[in-house]
This record gives structure tokens, sequence and C-alpha cells, in this order.
């Protein structure tokens, strides 16, 4: 079935969409939150509550790319459940590594803050847009579906001391980047 179909579906209030959104894209967003959580039990949690969320949000959206749409909802609230479930605890998970590879490159205390700014999105987009298909791939693969070096190395057919390497200086390219369009790092 088609995304738009999909999305009609929502917008009649069928609770087909959620049936076909699962056949679609739950693996899809298994996988997100499984590089979030890294626990299966929370990831099913975080995805069936994607499908309340986009129930929901469908009267007020209309996503022109549902793929993306709920893979938001899932990394936003596996994220929130993250944050929940590590808030006790203390230690470094996989996720602050990840917050901490981009915080010289974004700056501040919170990159997720920030990465929500419109202006530093636009300013990522653009960066993103001027890398080769490889290294966005790569970068994306990294900082947003937060794939470890040792998945990117399987991925990609490097080792993972190539893999650093690489990251390493695309966030060098990102703060040069940044620096010149004004932005404080």
């Amino acid at each position: 079935m088609e995304d738009q179909e999909i999305v009609d579906l929502y917008w009649d209030r069928d609770q087909r969409a959620i049936v076909r959104s699962e056949e679609k894209y739950g693996t899809y967003l298994r996988g997100i939150a499984w590089h979030i959580l890294a626990n299966r039990e929370d990831c099913e949690e975080c995805v069936n509550d994607t499908w309340l969320k986009a129930w929901n949000a469908m009267p007020m959206a209309r996503p022109s790319i549902l793929s993306a749409f709920l893979g938001a909802i899932t990394r936003n609230l596996s994220l929130d459940r993250y944050r929940r479930k590590r808030s006790a605890k203390r230690g470094k998970g996989q996720v602050e590594y990840v917050f901490d590879e981009l915080l010289d490159c974004a700056g501040g205390d919170e990159p997720a803050r920030h990465l929500e700014e419109r202006e530093l999105v636009e300013s990522l987009n653009r960066f993103l847009g001027e890398l080769d298909p490889q290294k966005r791939v790569l970068f994306v693969r990294r900082y947003w579906y937060m794939d470890t070096v040792a998945e990117l190395a399987g991925q990609f057919a490097l080792s993972e001391s190539n893999v650093k390497t690489s990251l390493f200086r695309i966030r060098q390219k990102l703060k040069e980047h940044l620096r010149r369009e004004g932005f404080a790092v």
C-alpha cells in the first residue's frame, strides 16, 4: 500500500491505518528504537506508542513522507524513554556518547536542544547537502539512527578505525561550516 493511501486511512479514522503502517514500517521503527534503547520490550512499547501518536496527530498534520514522520515520532519517544530510564542511573550510555561527539561542533551543554533550533537545522541541512553521499549516510546513520561504530564498519565495509577517522573529519568540517555561518562553537 502506498504512503498516501495509508495517510488517507488515518484521516478517515480507519483502524486499518495502524495495521498497514505496522506492515510497512514496523521493522524500520523497531530498528530506530533498538539503537537508542537496546531493549526489546521498550522498543515494542515505543513503536506501539508511535501508532497512537500518529493516530492523534494525523487530523492536524498530513505528512508528505510517512516514514520520516513515523521515524521522528519513534525516535523522540525512544529518547524520552531512554532519558527517563537513565535519569536514576550513573554512567553514560550510547546516546550520551553520540551527543558528546556532536558537543564540540554544536556547542553548549545540550546539543539535542540546539539541533531543534531552526537556523541550526537549516545550516546542518546545507552542510549535509555538501557532503558526498557516503559521508552523508555515515553521518546520518551515526547521529540520527545512532548506529554503533562497529555497525557502521560492517555496513560500509570499513575498519572501525576508518569509521572513527571519517566521523572525526566530518565533525571537524561541520565545526568549520558552523563557524563560517556564524554559530559559536
